[in-house]
């Protein structure tokens, strides 16, 4: 399963409890990036890395980013890009972080700008607005899908 969607979307949280949910893996291909990766020769190489952690994981897995669903995992058995309005992403992670909120959408806005390239919502995504979701709501709004859609979330964990 592929999420990806803008700077604090929510994309680790959401993505985080719905592999506990369904009992898969999770890949936060975000956390292999540095400033690095900005070289093209080791991007292609994370890219390489992350497609064979996702190939390798067993019962499967969710792994969440900016390009998962268009260029990591295009044949993932669901994609989600999740979204939520601007203000609603800054004043969470303004919160999680302790940071004020007109600060926080800045940078995200900065980093929205800096990742366009790799932020597009794969053609075949299903779009989940979690401007005025919770994050359980969000959590239950995929794992629904992934019980609807991928055969094998379907044999994974019963919680949700």
């Amino acid at each position: 399963m592929a999420v990806d969607g803008p700077s604090g979307s929510g994309k680790s949280s959401a993505s985080k409890g719905v592999a506990r949910a369904l009992g898969l893996r999770y890949l936060d291909t975000g956390a292999m990036y540095s400033a690095v990766a900005v070289v093209p020769e080791v991007r292609r190489h994370l890219i390489s890395l992350q497609r064979a952690i996702i190939a390798a994981a067993q019962p499967g897995i969710v792994a969440e980013g900016r390009d998962i669903g268009t260029v990591v995992a295009p044949d993932a058995q669901l994609k989600v890009f999740l979204t939520a309005h601007s203000q609603a992403r800054a004043k969470r992670r303004a919160a999680e972080q302790g940071a004020a909120v007109d600060v926080t959408e800045a940078d995200q806005d900065r980093r929205d700008r800096l990742d366009a390239a790799q932020s597009a919502k794969a053609a075949d995504a299903v779009l989940l607005d979690a401007t005025d979701l919770t994050l359980p709501e969000v959590i239950g709004a995929i794992t629904r899908l992934a019980r609807e859609r991928a055969p094998l979330a379907r044999a994974g964990g019963e919680s949700s």
